[in-house]
This record gives C-alpha cells, structure tokens and sequence, in this order.
C-alpha cells in the first residue's frame, strides 16, 4: 500500500523520526533509542516513512540505516501555501481595519479635547 507524505506526518512520533534523522543518518536501534515505545513500534513508524518516500533503509554491513528524503515534503509545503496566502491576507486586512479603528478614536478623542 503506498501512503503519502500527509499520513507520515500526521502522528508526532513520524515528525520527531524525521526531524533526528534529517541531521544525520541513524541505525535503526540509534532511532529506536530515542522513544520511549518499542522497537516494533518504532519498526511501524520506519515502514510507513519509508512506504511515503521520507525515510530510505540502506544497508551497511549487518546494520540498516535510516536516512531522510525530504523532498516528498515539498507536496506539503505547497499544500500548505495556498492557506499561507489565504490568512496573510485576512490578518493583512485585520490589521488595516484596527488601524483605522485607532484613528478614528484618536480623532475622537482630539475632538472632545477642542471641546
């Protein structure tokens, strides 16, 4: 079954996997190591990293080594975009209308201080 980059990174064990492993290649018990689950579990995250294409097993002698392949991240860096322009825009016209808010108030103001 071929999942994609979202599932992977959907469960926050997956996004600490690849953020220890995107620094440098780690062996699967280094990984494994660094949770507070068991190796089987950690195994399940590992194949559904790599089921993704964010984590490729290469082999070194008897150890299997974990390395990063983000490229696959950049589906949800554009994803992610679209909604990034999306709410600059809002806060962008959020901020306009506050700014216009602090001066009509501050015209008030000058005009009960006239008074």
């Amino acid at each position: 079954m071929r999942r994609d980059v979202f599932q992977a990174i959907a469960d926050p064990t997956r996004r600490q996997i690849i953020g220890l492993i995107a620094r440098h290649p780690l062996n699967l018990n280094a990984v494994a190591g660094e949770f507070a689950i068991s190796r089987p579990a950690v195994s399940k995250h590992m194949k559904i990293l790599t089921e993704c294409g964010l984590v490729i097993i290469k082999k070194r002698g008897r150890e299997r080594y974990c390395e990063a392949k983000l490229d696959q991240l950049n589906d949800v860096s554009a994803w992610l975009e679209q909604y990034r322009v999306f709410w600059e825009k809002k806060l962008d016209a959020l901020e306009s209308y506050l700014h216009q808010l602090q001066k009509t108030k501050a015209n008030k103001n000058d005009r009960k201080k006239r008074k």
